[in-house]
Formats: C-alpha cells, sequence, structure tokens
C-alpha cells in the first residue's frame, strides 16, 4: 500500500482479536483513513508462537501492497533443512527448507508486532478485554464488553481465532462449524540440548510424533510440536495442568528425545494445546459482523492459515474501500472472493496430523518414501509448485492507493 487514502474516513469499525489477522486488517483499514479499535482479552500482544510461511506471487503482492514486505524477511527465521529421524537419531528423510517453509518463514509473534508497530500511533488497541454483547441495527452495532464502557461502531470484524467469541454470538455455537481432523497438537519452548541451529527434527512413532527445531533468536531455547492422534477429548481449554496430564499419558514410553521433552513440559509456562481442526461456516457475513482468519476458515495446521488470514484482510478492507464503506457491497465482494480460496488452504491441511503421526508402522515408512521422493531434486520443482497452489488460486483487484 503507497500512500494513505481518506475512503473510510466515516468509519467507525471494531476488530476482535489482536493475533495476526486483526492487525492485518487494522493496518489496511486505517491507510484508508477508517477509525479502527482493536480489541484483545490478553493483557498484552503475544509473542513467540509458531513459525509461519508465505508462499507464492499472491502472498507477495499482498505483504507489498501492505508496506511490510521487507519487514517480514528482516524477521525470518531462515529456518533451513528439517529431518526425519530414527529412535536413535539417524536420519531417515532429508526435507528441504522449502518444502516446510515456504519463500520465506517468520514467527507469528513477530509477524504480530510488525503490523502492531505500524497500527499503534493510528489504531485504539485495548488489552485485556473481550466482547461480552453484540446488538445490531440498520444504524451499527452496539457492543458490550466484559470490563470497558459501552461502545457503538459500524461494523464488526471477529479475528479472534479458531474458537471465536464473535462467532459464537453471532453465528451460533462452536459446535455447529468445528471440524476434527482426529488429531492433536501441542507446543512450547524448552532447553535447545540437541544445539539445533535453524534446522528440525522429527521422530514418529505410530498415532504420535514429537519435532524439535530452533528459528534463530536465542541459541539456547528450541521449540517442540507435539502430534498425536485420538479420538475427540474432553478438557478445560483453560487447565493447563490437565493439559500437560494428557500429553504425558500419551507420550509416556515414546523413543528419542521424548523423556527429555516431557520433563520440560512439566515446567513449561508457555503450553499451546489444541485440536487439530478445521472451521467451516456457512456464511462469513451477518449483516455488519463480518469474519476473518481462523474465525472464518481457520485450519489449525497446514492450511496456510496466515497467508489465508493476511490475503482475506486485505480483500476486506479493499473492498470496503471500493464501496466507499457501504458494507453490504463490500460484504458480499470479500465473501465470493475469499470463500473459495480459503476453501483451497483448508484443503491442504487435513493432512497435517497424519503427515507428523502416520497411524501405523507401515504408514511411516509410506510417508517416508514419498517424502524422500519429493525431496528429491526430478520432484523439488513439481512439489513447490504443488505447495503454492492453493496460495496463488485468487485474483487479486486492484484497491484504492495501493501499488503492485
Amino acid at each position: 500500500m503507497t500512500q494513505t487514502t481518506q475512503h473510510l474516513a466515516h468509519l467507525n469499525v471494531l476488530i476482535s482479536g489482536a493475533s495476526v489477522a486483526g492487525p492485518a486488517l487494522a493496518l489496511n483499514l486505517a491507510r484508508y483513513g477508517a477509525r479502527v479499535t482493536v480489541v484483545e482479552k490478553a493483557p498484552a500482544l503475544r509473542g513467540g508462537g509458531f513459525a509461519v510461511d508465505f508462499r507464492g506471487h499472491v502472498h507477495r503482492t499482498v505483504l507489498t501492497a501492505m508496506g511490510i514486505r521487507d519487514d517480514v524477511h528482516a524477521h525470518q527465521t531462515h529456518m533451513g533443512r528439517q529431518i526425519v529421524v530414527d529412535a536413535d537419531g539417524t536420519p531417515r528423510v532429508d526435507l528441504p527448507a522449502e518444502m516446510m517453509s515456504g519463500d520465506v518463514e517468520i514467527l507469528r509473534g513477530d509477524l504480530s508486532r510488525i503490523m502492531y508497530e505500524r497500527t499503534k500511533d493510528t489504531v485504539e488497541y485495548v488489552f485485556g478485554d473481550s466482547v461480552a454483547t453484540l446488538t445490531q441495527n440498520d444504524g451499527g452495532v452496539d457492543v458490550t464488553f466484559e470490563h470497558g464502557a459501552p461502545r457503538r461502531f459500524d461494523l464488526v470484524v471477529g479475528a479472534d481465532g479458531l474458537h471465536s467469541l464473535t462467532r459464537r454470538l453471532v453465528f451460533g455455537d462452536e459446535s455447529r462449524y468445528l471440524r476434527f481432523l482426529d488429531h492433536y497438537v501441542a507446543g512450547f519452548a524448552l532447553p535447545n540440548h540437541l544445539g539445533l541451529e535453524r534446522t528440525g527434527r522429527v521422530y514418529s512413532e505410530p498415532g504420535r510424533a514429537i519435532a524439535l527445531g530452533h528459528s534463530g533468536g536465542d541459541p539456547d531455547r528450541a521449540g517442540a510440536l507435539l502430534v498425536f492422534r485420538s479420538e475427540r477429548l474432553a478438557y478445560d481449554r483453560r487447565d493447563t495442568a490437565a493439559q500437560k496430564k494428557i500429553l504425558a499419558e500419551r507420550f509416556a514410553g515414546m523413543g528419542w528425545e521424548a523423556p527429555a521433552v516431557l520433563t520440560a513440559l512439566e515446567n513449561t509456562e508457555d503450553l499451546y494445546f489444541d485440536a487439530i481442526a478445521q472451521i467451516h461456516v456457512d456464511r462469513l457475513v451477518e449483516g455488519r459482523v463480518a469474519l476473518l482468519g481462523d474465525a472464518g476458515y481457520g485450519a489449525t495446521m497446514g492450511g496456510m492459515g496466515t497467508g489465508a488470514a493476511i490475503v482475506g484482510a486485505y480483500v476486506l478492507a479493499g473492498e470496503l474501500a471500493l464501496a466507499g464503506g457501504d458494507h453490504r457491497t463490500a460484504f458480499a465482494e470479500y465473501e465470493a472472493r475469499i470463500r473459495p480460496f480459503a476453501k483451497g488452504c483448508q484443503k491442504i491441511s487435513g493432512n497435517a496430523g497424519p503427515f507428523f503421526a502416520p497411524a501405523t508402522e507401515r504408514g511411516i515408512r509410506n510417508r517416508d518414501r514419498m517424502y524422500r521422493l519429493l525431496a528429491s531434486r526430478p520432484l523439488a520443482r513439481f512439489f513447490k509448485r504443488l505447495t503454492e497452489k492453493a496460495a496463488t488460486d485468487i485474483r487479486l483487484r486492484e484497491y484504492p492507493g495501493c501499488g503492485r
């Protein structure tokens, strides 16, 4: 985006969520002159998190138009090859960086901070609060908050993740839209006892897997990713101790570095734990409320969710600018353009669980053979094009004030 315009100076927008999709939309809307408020239940901007990647010309175009492409590259992880290993650490498959990390990879927390720093002086951020109720009428949306005073906005956008409160308040209970994919995933930081440097290791046993990686930053810290196959579990998403117990039970007796990982798990304070799942909504808009990113088309792993969120934010803001703030026209165009694109991205995410944790020993061997073949030079370019197909399957329109 090359310059600030005033196409939306009359528009007052509330965004729920300050992870990636929220700040991305805030950045785009603020460049069009909109008055934007972002509310986030966390007490501050969240740091760390998994690495996310961008790939293909659509992602490059959007990052450039938003003015953050150089910053993203400046903070990239430079992640190298990732190696599938046996229980004794012997390499089984060597996965080139471009297979796992796209054109450029960055930590989610770094990406959020880049967009926050670009918008903090023009966008109102309210941390430590969340939406309590939403009431729509012809003139706007009346919003009450858990802590702050009630306010009125022209539009509200739910960018509050896979378990979106905005979606529940306006579109209905999560159970209607969340599709469980038979696996769970956990992640946390731990000591880099393998001495990894911008590389990763993956070890699988039937139905469970552990990946350890170092994506830059502190050389003494690494990241652990745990994936296991399971029936649907009942647990409290706020009860970290219960989640640790589930993981300790599921990974008990596992080989390779599992004992060290489980020891680190006991003391971690930054555990992420969730089902590998997708969100499939009937529609992305309802009146003056729209869903963006994981709230509307999330996939826990492998669905290029961050790329889809960034593209979605760019399109939503651009359509509002083209329509002069007419949300009916803009929301309809946003839905028509993003829904098929997001569904294409979601299609590839169904393999994330089975990739890390095939159900049988035979499945592990078959996976290794397939990726050994795909990593070979004759098929490397083909695989790259294949992974970029979903990420580039949208035709971007020219929006006001945006250069290519």
